[in-house]
């Protein structure tokens, strides 16, 4: 069934192989992703789409001494399977398994990681000058989607390498636009003339005949002929004039094709080049080509788990800005090319004036929302966390600072699941727990989302709510707004001997520990502390005064966060007679694996917190109602 790509461990396999069993190598590894990703889950259209443009750069360059810098990663699975990890495929976002990304401790091929999309150009260029630098002399390809080319860093990076003039491809791997045979053909045409070492040299010795003819006429001739053909048939004049030579575009599904232009590309290097490779995502299933959007990542099947009939954190908040929107023309959501993913799909086709995706450019779209504020609107920045890192500055000089009313509507507060590291939410309680005039808070549940989301568009200020990427919980969508008072937590347990103090996923987690452990014949309380700042400083000195032990709780980084903000207040006040316990997110990346794994290896299931506080209080407390 695979009789090709068996026979491939790594790039070096592929250089024996004829045209013809490069052709059957990419129907095999395409036919290999078919079979096994919809069994697993992962990313699945844009790999389907990448095939043959993976097959062509491990055929033409050498990996790993040539340095194929792949973007975002949605696009590696075909480059996993050619390097060494076609068996491990199978493990892809598993616990324990490969990544879904690139990763530079999993495999030498990997040689920059990516997870986050824009980045591939910058690294790339520093590939270059470093090789450069070193007196080297392999080859650096950047392949980039047009979707990361919506990124300001990939204009900043293209800005700066045509600049530096250094010998560096970028390839953009366009799946947003079908080849038209026209235009197609031409470009075609043009790419192989252009390409072509022949062309090159004629190229070459007619400029130096028209420099013994004359002192600019002919190369001047020769020189507006090449511009006026490329303006002509050609996209590309933009990246011409940032420096790069444009090549395209080319059908990005013709690997023979590839192959001969990228060797000429890589046989011809004189300065930045940029090739543009048209491809279509879900390229090979006709549902994948059809609705790439739905087949970008695919979910095993799963057996349904009790409370799956509450939605999700992400679709509870799409329903609840949809209704607050309706009734409120001023409310304007922004995302950052993450419609589907922050659930607003809807939202954007009922209310589209009143909807803005910005991109892949989160600084772009805080600034955006900041001047929005400032101009009398009412902005809800819908970002996962782990991407509102790009906009850390933005939070910062242009929201916080100048007291602009915008909502940060942070998705994926916390552990991500199979995404791993580079998606995981750690750090924003932590981020953003150090910015003057900036309210923080995270709902217990959708009904409580609801109404903190209602809260921060009265309340008029810098406003962050942060949610999980699970169930949440309990939602009832017809029940009205309530404004919760900022800073107030809720006691939704009493306890003597011990009391947890929760934020956000963790409250339900705590209220399960407290009834495990009240089985053991302990009494713990539970806060549901939904502000991390400001805090309830009333009810947590009420706490700290009559409770000896004191355990809080947070899926996130336990540097700079919740536990770290009551840890101060405590030395602030030199309690010296209530002891404090802090379960968070260990000062490590975390790997994927599924949420409920993740979680109860760290410590934060509610069996492990239990467990924790059990061990505490034996030494400590005799439990309640129980004979010495």
């Amino acid at each position: 069934m695979y009789e090709i790509l068996n026979r491939i461990d790594s790039p070096a396999d592929l250089k024996t192989l004829s045209s013809k069993e490069l052709v059957q190598l990419c129907q095999e590894a395409r036919n290999y992703i078919i079979e096994v990703v919809p069994q697993i889950g992962g990313h699945f259209a844009s790999s389907l789409g990448v095939t043959e443009l993976t097959v062509a750069l491990n055929y033409v360059y050498n990996p790993p001494e040539d340095k194929l810098v792949w973007d975002v990663g949605h696009q590696g699975y075909v480059h996993k399977i050619l390097t060494g990890r076609r068996d491990a495929l199978k493990t892809i976002r598993r616990y324990g398994g490969i990544s879904g990304f690139l990763k530079r401790s999993e495999s030498e091929y990997d040689v920059f990681g990516a997870g986050h999309a824009s980045t591939s150009i910058s690294a790339g260029l520093g590939f270059a000058v470093a090789r450069d630098i070193l007196g080297q002399h392999h080859h650096v390809v950047s392949i980039i989607g047009d979707g990361a080319m919506t990124g300001g860093l990939a204009y900043e990076a293209l800005n700066n390498a045509g600049h530096k003039h250094r010998n560096f491809l970028v390839i953009l791997n366009d799946n947003g636009m079908s080849i038209s045979p026209n235009v197609g053909a031409i470009s075609k045409t043009l790419s192989h003339i252009v390409t072509n070492p022949l062309y090159n040299r004629l190229r070459e010795d007619l400029w130096k005949v028209g420099g013994l003819v004359s002192k600019s006429k002919v190369q001047s001739w020769m020189s507006n002929l090449e511009e006026s053909l490329k303006n002509l048939i050609s996209p590309g004049v933009m990246f011409e004039e940032l420096g790069f030579r444009y090549i395209g575009p080319i059908d990005g599904h013709d690997v023979v094709d590839l192959v001969e232009i990228l060797q000429n590309i890589r046989d011809n290097m004189h300065g930045p080049i940029l090739l543009h490779v048209l491809t279509r995502k879900g390229r090979g299933l006709k549902p994948a080509e059809d609705d790439p959007v739905k087949y970008h990542a695919v979910k095993p099947s799963a057996p349904k788990k009790a409370g799956a009939d509450v939605p999700r954190y992400s679709n509870v908040f799409a329903d609840i800005m949809l209704r607050f929107a309706k009734a409120d023309p001023q409310i304007a959501v922004i995302t950052a090319a993450m419609t589907e993913g922050t659930g607003l799909v809807k939202f954007r086709e009922e209310l589209p004036d009143q909807f803005f995706d910005v991109g892949i450019a989160e600084g772009h779209g805080v600034t955006f929302a900041a001047g929005l504020a400032a101009g009398g609107l009412k902005p809800v920045a819908a970002i996962y966390s782990t991407f509102l890192q790009r906009a850390y500055d933005h939070a910062i000089h242009d929201v916080a600072l100048q007291k602009l009313p915008v909502i940060f509507a942070m998705d994926r507060g916390g552990l991500a699941g199979e995404d791993g590291p580079t998606h995981h939410g750690c750090y924003d309680l932590s981020y953003f727990n150090c910015i003057p005039n900036m309210i923080i808070s995270a709902p217990k549940d959708g009904d409580e989302l609801r109404d903190l989301i209602w809260t921060g568009l009265q309340e008029g200020k810098p406003f962050a709510v942060r949610y999980p990427k699970e169930s949440a919980i309990a939602y009832h969508p017809d029940n009205p707004p309530k404004k919760i008072a900022v800073g107030s937590w809720e006691e939704l347990r009493s306890g003597d001997d011990a009391v947890l103090l929760a934020v956000g996923s963790m409250v339900w987690r705590a209220e399960e520990a407290a009834e495990k452990l009240a089985q053991n014949g302990y009494q713990v309380g539970v806060v549901n502390c939904r502000f991390v700042k400001p805090m309830d400083i009333g009810m947590l000195d009420r706490i700290l005064t009559h409770h000896q032990v004191i355990v809080t709780l947070e899926e996130g980084s336990l540097i700079g966060g919740f536990g770290s903000a009551v840890a101060q207040h405590m030395t602030d006040l030199q309690i010296q007679t209530a002891v404090l316990y802090q379960l968070g997110l260990p000062d490590r990346y975390i790997e994927h694996g599924t949420r409920q794994e993740l979680l109860h290896d760290l410590g934060l299931s509610p069996e492990k917190i239990a467990e924790f506080v059990d061990q505490k209080l034996q030494n400590r407390l005799k439990p309640t109602g129980m004979m010495a």
